[in-house]
């Protein structure tokens, strides 16, 4: 698979200074933990799931989550797992290119008994989603995990979820932030990306943030993304791939963009009547905590609604001049430091201090691609919603 895969070659071309590279579920971890982009979330009681995630993966989605958590009753929970098991045989039946599926569980006990139920078709797994971790919760998850490999013969990822009020609570963070660092370094390999669950960091407080508000303006949330980051992110080798929240709203429907799209060729000027829509259909906080995501250091996001995942994707393409300057900066002549005028000749690159943000960028690059020096977002989130 891979990024803007769904969209006709030429197409791709037309968009691309660097196409994305081709990756799938034997990938290197560092690969895969850039390239999950928008991750799709969708409860695992859905009846027709099968041709969920196969209509999913036709529209440009490269993973998704199968949730058997807070999505669903405590009630439909043993219904779900058996639904779940029904719709891996479906999907393996049909042989079809998938997007990478991970399960999101509530204990650490469904993990060895789904791997043990699924059978031949856990190969069709990429790993768990492990929800409010903590140390005292994670280590028997990844435990779980661990035996999980073993029985199975292949890997599984995981991804904790970093939601629970121990976190959120001032005189709790420090010590619940240590207790996570040394869990998620002693399973390093088996953890692809750790998820903010800001969601249950608004509630624990009453909260819940308007759709002309991102994740950074409520006050609260934003200093707790700044200390995961500060303790879990960090760029000297020690830190992990951290996701972005998840944003709640979706009243943008698709099939009243696309018309627009079809009417407003961008090749003829009309970009900023697109950019328009987009803020007058609610999707200009998303658009600008999808930013605040990447000027904080997270990468990908968590989606609910289908119509989030083309922008999250759209805006996660590299920028030429972006790249232009990662290149610079990397080039092996330029080991010993120095500071340099950029190729665009509109700002400084200093060859240390933005060492690491040229290979973060370089890594983003190769999953999502670089666009050509006259292609925006706007382009590029077309071609996303292309059929």
């Amino acid at each position: 698979m891979r990024h803007f895969g769904h969209i006709a070659p030429a197409a791709r071309e037309g968009l691309f200074f660097q196409e994305p590279c081709e990756f799938g579920p034997d990938s290197s971890a560092d690969v895969l933990s850039a390239a999950l982009g928008a991750t799709l979330y969708s409860p695992a009681t859905r009846p027709r799931l099968a041709d969920d995630v196969i209509k999913q993966a036709g529209r440009g989605v490269v993973s998704m989550v199968l949730c058997l958590e807070d999505s669903i009753e405590d009630s439909e929970v043993a219904d779900a797992e058996e639904n779940l098991v029904r719709q891996f045989a479906d999907l393996d039946a049909r042989g079809t290119e998938l997007p990478l599926l991970f399960i999101r569980v509530r204990e650490p006990g469904q993990i060895v008994d789904l791997v043990h139920r699924l059978g031949d078709t856990v190969r069709m797994l990429s790993g768990f989603v492990l929800p409010k971790f903590t140390e005292e919760r994670g280590v028997p998850f990844m435990e779980a995990l661990t035996q999980a490999e073993k029985a199975c013969g292949r890997r599984l990822f995981a991804m904790p979820v970093l939601e629970s009020p121990e976190l959120l609570h001032l005189e709790t963070r420090g010590e619940t932030l240590q207790g996570i660092a040394r869990t998620v370094d002693k399973y390093r390999e088996r953890v692809l990306a750790l998820r903010l669950g800001v969601t249950d960091f608004c509630s624990a407080y009453g909260l819940r943030r308007a759709p002309d508000m991102t994740a950074y303006d409520v006050q609260i949330v934003g200093a707790v993304i700044a200390d995961v980051v500060n303790v879990l992110g960090r760029a000297d080798g020690t830190g992990f791939t951290i996701t972005g929240p998840v944003w709640e709203y979706f009243r943008l429907q698709e099939r009243m963009f696309k018309p627009q799209l079809r009417r407003s060729p961008f090749l003829e000027g009309r970009a900023e009547e697109l950019r328009t829509a987009l803020i007058e259909h609610d999707l200009d906080g998303l658009l600008r905590e999808i930013e605040l995501d990447r000027a904080n250091g997270l990468l990908g996001k968590t989606c609910i609604h289908p119509s989030h995942v083309a922008p999250v994707h759209a805006l996660s393409v590299v920028s030429h001049e972006e790249f232009s300057d990662a290149q610079d900066i990397l080039r092996p002549e330029r080991d010993g430091g120095g500071v340099m005028r950029s190729a665009y000749t509109n700002k400084m690159n200093e060859v240390k201090p933005h060492r690491a943000w040229a290979e973060r960028t370089l890594l983003r690059a190769e999953v999502f691609g670089v666009a050509r020096q006259d292609v925006g977002f706007v382009e590029l989130l077309a071609a996303g919603l292309a059929e």
